[in-house]
């Protein structure tokens, strides 16, 4: 599969995700966050994104899980979160549906914690 951005084919798997994680940029996050359905991407968006990159980029291609995302956006944003508070900005699994966003491989865990 396959859709166009700006002007180049950018290839994906089959369920959506890129195929080469280096043809993603931010402007292209939001169009991925656009087919999603998650509208505008906020500051809080932006940090999973951006931690979930910084993960896979810098740290032998890690892509953390539910619990790891929620350790570093509580120490991150200064509170104590809940699950639900990363889920109420990507539904279908932050770690799944962000690295989507973020245009990384899927994942093959299985479940949050």
């Amino acid at each position: 599969m396959s859709f166009e951005f700006n002007g180049k084919t950018i290839e994906t798997t089959e369920t959506g995700y890129l195929v080469d994680p280096n043809d993603w940029t931010e402007e292209m996050a939001q169009y991925l966050a656009d087919q999603e359905g998650l509208g505008e991407l906020t500051e809080r968006h932006w940090d999973i994104i951006n931690y979930l990159r910084d993960e896979y980029f810098n740290n032998n291609q890690n892509q953390p899980n539910e619990r790891a995302i929620l350790k570093a956006m509580s120490k991150k944003w200064g509170q104590k979160l809940a699950q639900k508070d990363t889920f109420a900005l990507f539904p279908k699994m932050p770690s799944k549906q962000g690295g989507k966003v973020a245009g990384l491989p899927e994942s093959r865990r299985k479940g949050g914690y």
